[in-house]
């Protein structure tokens, strides 16, 4: 594309090329870091903002990646700055790094807002880090590319007399825990998985929820193509990352913006590449918060009706049997959606100047048992289903490709549970009164009542059914679960149990009915005896008396709604700040 700003227009000169006293001072502390001063007044200035830390065992590789960037940026001219910003990585943060999500939106729209920034790269992949990066870009509203930390090395499983087994972080987490739980994995060899089964830095290499958002967020056209199934160690990933600050140079002359990209059609692509992928749960709270951002109406209705249309193609864990370097190997993101074409909305910008459908031309697949033909699907009964009924009425979400599929219509006894400890608790009681039948019931864990909304729907079987073979049950939860997990989970009952949902009336021995096929979610109570619940009910105190929590409580949406703050949904823009 051709230029179409000129360095006179660009947003940084308002700090530097005055000839006042203030931009004295801001072009004689860039100096003091022994800068000159054409440095900062001849050419663009591009922020990395790097989710780097210590305790972020995803994005360890980071700050070597942002040296590959500032590299691109000026080998086309830029000028790059590294600015950190909260990492979240995802296993260490406590509660859950949802609480922050947008505590890191916020960070990055005002960290780009209030400093002279031209165009950004965002350094980010763990599963919160994209959607909040993202969100905050797109509410800042300059240039913006986003470059995915790329995800994990592949492990192996190797014992003797048994064939090789592909091992997955997270999804095997849970399996092996369940097998130790039952007995049937020794101590000795728990503690050898321990120190295996995530073996370099990068996320998780399932189709969990971190490669879900990367893909989402290149099928938006926000990070160029086939870049975010990159594995993190290759060093294709620093060429990458080198590409990615060279090109945002471009994005800034051009003046190409998260505006100019994020259409709705952009977001149906990002939804259609989400049900092919066979995406995590947890998409269908971010993609909508994204495009509430992006002043776009996108429903979780819009989902379901894609998901009833696309099959999952992409054969990884959870859903499948293989891992993000098999998919990287067969064509990344670019050769699924070629196959997914017929359902994309081709002419759509990107950040590469060109349209989606241009990116992904001559794209095809190399192995076509990790992408799926059409005619061979993972799973043809689509990766979601939206649920709806009395126990949720404005919806649920359940992963279909990666549940059991005799749950899929079931009735049974719930056995409810008010908090993750009283559920552990029980569930290791050897008396629990409970069989396969059981619908398991976790509540006040959503956004307010948890607060966070953690990731703690995919609820443990009792260990004394584990013991008899038992690895599926149905489980009901306003909590989310991990987008690596498995399992007849339906997750994000809305409106959550802790502001008076139908979730914090059900007892246990109440029958429940899933039907996901007629995407209906029914708690088996005549409407009399529920109302004289609802007038007995009192609501939980909040969890927090002052602070970011207590802001939180008081601000964050339900989950059909993104779990946005409420303050903070919409495409209006901020002022620009005063210089004086």
């Amino acid at each position: 594309m051709p230029p179409r700003k000129t360095l006179a227009e660009l947003r940084s000169r308002r700090w530097f090329a005055a000839t006042d006293m203030r931009a004295f001072a801001h072009r004689q502390r860039m100096q003091q870091m022994g800068l000159r001063r054409e440095d900062v007044l001849d050419h663009p200035i591009i922020a990395i903002v790097n989710t780097w830390s210590d305790l972020s065992p995803c994005h360890a590789h980071l700050r070597e990646r942002a040296e590959a960037v500032k590299r691109g940026v000026l080998m086309a001219g830029g000028m790059p700055f590294e600015l950190p910003a909260m990492s979240l990585g995802e296993v260490m943060v406590k509660p859950t790094t949802m609480l922050y999500r947008n505590f890191l939106a916020m960070e990055v729209e005002e960290l780009l807002r209030s400093l002279p920034i031209d165009g950004v790269v965002l350094l980010a992949g763990c599963d919160k880090t994209t959607p909040a990066t993202v969100m905050g870009a797109i509410s800042a509203g300059l240039p913006t590319l986003f470059c995915a930390a790329g995800p994990m090395l592949s492990d192996r499983y190797l014992q003797p007399g048994q064939p090789p087994r592909t091992v997955g972080a997270g999804t095997h987490t849970r399996m092996f825990w369940d097998e130790y739980q039952a007995g049937h994995i020794s101590e000795p060899e728990w503690v050898k998985l321990e120190a295996h089964m995530t073996r370099a830095p990068g996320t998780c290499n399932t189709m969990g929820t971190a490669s879900t958002m990367t893909a989402i967020v290149e099928a938006l056209g926000l990070a160029l193509p086939g870049s975010t199934a990159i594995p993190a160690m290759d060093a294709g990933h620093t060429r990458m990352a080198t590409s990615c600050g060279e090109r945002i140079v471009g994005l800034v002359w051009e003046d190409l913006k998260p505006a100019d990209l994020l259409t709705t059609g952009a977001f149906r692509n990002a939804a259609v590449v989400q049900m092919a992928l066979g995406g995590s749960t947890n998409a269908a709270v971010h993609l909508l918060a994204m495009a509430r951002r992006a002043g776009v109406a996108l429903t979780l209705d819009d989902l379901d009706a894609i998901a009833r249309q696309v099959p999952v193609l992409a054969n990884l864990f959870p859903s499948g049997d293989r891992l993000m370097e098999d998919f990287h190997y067969a064509g990344g993101l670019p050769a699924l959606m070629d196959r997914v074409r017929a359902h994309l909305s081709l002419g759509e910008m990107t950040v590469t100047g060109r349209t989606l459908g241009e990116n992904i031309d001559g794209r095809r697949s190399l192995d076509d048992e990790t992408i799926r033909p059409l005619d061979r699907p993972v799973s043809a009964d689509g990766a979601l289903a939206v649920v709806r009924g009395n126990l949720a009425p404005d919806g649920a979400v359940m992963k279909v490709s990666a549940a059991s599929p005799q749950l899929l219509c079931h009735e049974g006894r719930a056995l409810v549970f008010d908090s993750p400890a009283e559920m552990v608790a029980q569930c290791n009681d050897p008396d629990l009164d409970c069989d396969e039948t059981t619908v398991m019931v976790l509540r006040y864990a959503g956004p307010v009542g948890a607060p966070g909304m953690p990731e703690w729907g995919g609820l443990p079987i009792p260990r004394k059914l584990l013991a008899r073979g038992v690895r599926d049950m149905v489980r009901i939860s306003d909590a989310r679960m991990s987008g690596t997990h498995y399992g007849s989970c339906v997750l994000h009952v809305s409106p959550e149990a802790a502001i008076g949902g139908p979730l914090a009336l059900v007892r246990t021995g109440d029958r429940i009915r899933l039907d996901v096929a007629a995407r209906s979610l029914q708690l088996l109570v005549p409407d009399e005896e529920l109302a004289q619940r609802r007038a007995a009910w009192q609501p939980p105190p909040p969890a927090a008396a002052r602070g970011y929590t207590r802001l939180y409580q008081q601000h964050v949406t339900q989950a059909h709604e993104g779990c946005d703050f409420d303050f903070l949904q919409g495409p209006d823009a901020s002022p620009e700040p005063a210089i004086f």
